[in-house]
């Protein structure tokens, strides 16, 4: 008996499956974004930005956060929340190097490097020019 044997997928089947995979990742990307940014609105109302830096002082390590709104100005926020948005962050990126200063939009989601230096609340820019 002589029977067909298929030696290749046909690709209307894979772009198909290739299509449902995608709005799948899409789904779940919005998914993460809207849940991320209702957690940290609960944390501190508001909270479109936040940054996390980590800064020694007094020779301990120590992090930096600081949350901001839509307009770039920074809420105020207990320790608790500081430490709350921080501990989400952590969580919802554990393969984040943490060791640098990082930036994470609630309206996009995404965790990138912060260039800055240091955080301006610190005044640690004003150090360096008064010692020279």
């Amino acid at each position: 008996m002589n029977t067909p044997q298929r030696t290749r997928a046909p690709r209307a089947a894979a772009a198909i499956h290739g299509a449902r995979d995608a709005r799948q990742r899409i789904a779940t990307r919005a998914r993460f974004v809207r849940i991320m940014a209702a957690q940290l609105d609960v944390i501190a109302p508001g909270t479109i930005r936040v940054a996390v830096a980590p800064v020694t002082v007094e020779d301990r390590t120590r992090t930096w956060v600081e949350l901001t709104d839509a307009d770039g100005r920074a809420l105020t926020a207990d320790r608790a929340a500081h430490r709350a948005a921080h501990g989400l962050l952590t969580r919802a990126f554990p393969a984040a190097d943490w060791s640098v200063p990082r930036i994470y939009d609630a309206r996009t989601g995404d965790l990138t490097v912060n260039n800055h230096a240091a955080p301006t609340a610190l005044g640690l820019d004003d150090v360096e020019e008064a010692g020279q």
